[in-house]
């Protein structure tokens, strides 16, 4: 299937070719070893994260990732880490939430799709009633794949925290409902928080160059495997575990 023009107006055929399309796992592994190299992230696990990551994978248990939220280079330092981690056995099977203006240019959005791309159309770029329909259906999407055995890595705070980069942000209860639709397929997500530190910035408005977002920290909390039943609790939970992953992080830069 060609790949439709990432539009709002154009969201069901959108959404009909990401619930296809899959990645060609051999490129992600050398883009992802690249950036891995390129970024050098240094990357902490909570006392039995690391353990418990590695047996959920080798038993292909769908990860649902949460990341806290910094800058534009976000998914790339992200990445970086998950070649550097336990996660580099599900580089290709991995699928990212992205805004839907990284899309656009032909050659970013080759790369985006190369990394596992799902394209979201944000209430803050279009409006919350223009965007409901298409939120729907990608949250549909997203379930539909973690079903398949792909993970998902997103977001939740929804856009960069130019506030205070040591506290997490408002999650909206996207992360929840997904989840939540993912257990109507029959598939229960392991929740996996990863938080990110860039490190001490003077001035949290001013997003980390290319070479500050080098030797980042990530750290990994213990995956959850029992999530609670409604989307509004699974949200509060992510904020609380993210808080913590961030609060690791930012004490191993």
């Amino acid at each position: 299937m060609r790949p439709p023009e990432v539009l709002l107006g154009n969201s069901d055929d959108v959404y009909d070719f990401y619930r296809a399309h899959r990645q060609n796992r051999f490129q992600a592994m050398g883009a992802y070893a690249l950036l891995g190299r390129r970024y050098r992230p240094r990357v902490s696990y909570a006392d039995g994260a690391r353990t418990a990551i590695r047996d959920l994978v080798r038993a292909r248990t769908p990860l649902l990732i949460a990341v806290n939220h910094l800058s534009r280079l976000d998914p790339y330092t992200l990445a970086a880490a998950a070649w550097r981690s336990e996660l580099r056995p599900v580089i290709g099977r991995t699928r990212v939430l992205a805004k839907d203006e990284l899309f656009v240019e032909e050659k970013l959005r080759r790369r985006i799709d190369m990394m596992g791309g799902i394209p979201v159309f944000r209430g803050t770029d279009h409006g919350l009633r223009a965007v409901n329909a298409a939120g729907q259906r990608m949250m549909d999407i997203c379930a539909e794949r973690l079903a398949e055995g792909d993970s998902l890595a997103v977001f939740p705070e929804g856009t960069c925290n130019y506030v205070n980069p040591a506290q997490v942000q408002p999650v909206g209860t996207g992360i929840g409902h997904i989840a939540f639709r993912a257990v109507k397929h029959g598939v229960h997500p392991a929740l996996l928080c990863l938080g990110l530190s860039y490190g001490p910035r003077a001035d949290p408005t001013v997003e980390p160059t290319k070479e500050e977002a080098k030797s980042a920290s990530f750290h990994f909390t213990v995956p959850r495997t029992e999530l609670p039943a409604r989307p509004a609790e699974i949200a509060r939970l992510v904020r609380t575990d993210l808080q913590q992953a961030l609060d690791g992080a930012v004490a191993g830069y």
